[in-house]
């Protein structure tokens, strides 16, 4: 982040950074955002860049074998170091040279990712390079979840997805997302729900039943208690801001 600050909702935590940070998150999360520091003078600026798993794994290749770090969460901020800074600000120069960029873009990236591989979030890093680590057994369920968000799932269904017992699939899914499997598909129905009443206006009821409840009532609380607002008044207001920036 260069400029202002973010707060990032993740299960019941509560992160806020700003200019000088760099955040990594290894894991498709069911999270909110919002910018907490912005100004027409100072606006909100940010750089975001895909991690490529088979970077990470030929770098790690290069610089001999690690073992397997703890699981931890699914994402970490810290303070960028001038190295790391240094490594985006050659990267992004390549928007003013874009002869360069089949040539140098590869090898920058390299750099990016080598910095952030020595930093306080290598270990994530090098989870996100793993086919066989811990991460990547709960991410292939997370996208299972996705894939299935509007069905009846149970929690033996996903830890045989991810390859684990149920009591280990469980706490390793809470840790990496900060929410229980369960309360992840929940997050995904809503987010889609709202998604849907923005961009479809569709009724409250419809949109309810399409990502897979069978209560209206009980969509509608879930959603206030998630959003802070009922459906249409919630979708309403999103609406209103689209169209007065548009």
């Amino acid at each position: 982040m260069l400029q202002g600050s973010k707060q990032v909702f993740i299960g019941d935590q509560v992160l806020e950074y700003g200019a000088g940070h760099c955040m990594v998150v290894a894991a498709e999360l069911a999270a909110m955002g919002q910018i907490s520091e912005a100004s027409p003078e100072e606006p909100y600026v940010a750089l975001n860049l895909y991690i490529d798993p088979e970077v990470i794994s030929a770098l790690l290749l290069e610089m001999g074998s690690m073992p397997e770090p703890p699981m931890n969460k699914g994402f970490g901020f810290s303070p960028a170091g001038p190295a790391l800074i240094d490594a985006w600000r050659r990267l992004v120069e390549l928007l003013d040279r874009q002869d360069e960029i089949p040539i140098m873009a590869r090898h920058r990236e390299h750099e990016l990712m080598f910095r952030l591989l020595m930093g306080p979030q290598g270990a994530l890093l090098r989870q996100i390079a793993g086919n066989g680590s811990r991460l990547s057994h709960v991410r292939r369920a997370m996208a299972w979840i996705r894939e299935h968000y509007t069905e009846h799932l149970s929690i033996a269904a996903m830890a045989t997805v991810a390859g684990m017992s149920v009591s280990v699939f469980h706490r390793r899914f809470k840790a990496i997302s900060g929410l229980s499997p369960l309360q992840y598909q929940k997050q995904i129905r809503l987010h889609e729900a709202r998604r849907r009443l923005i961009a479809e206006r569709s009724e409250a009821a419809s949109v309810a039943y399409a990502v897979g409840y069978e209560s209206v009532s009980q969509f509608s609380r879930e959603y206030k208690r998630l959003f802070g607002a009922p459906p249409r008044q919630d979708a309403g207001k999103l609406q209103n801001i689209v169209e007065s920036v548009a």
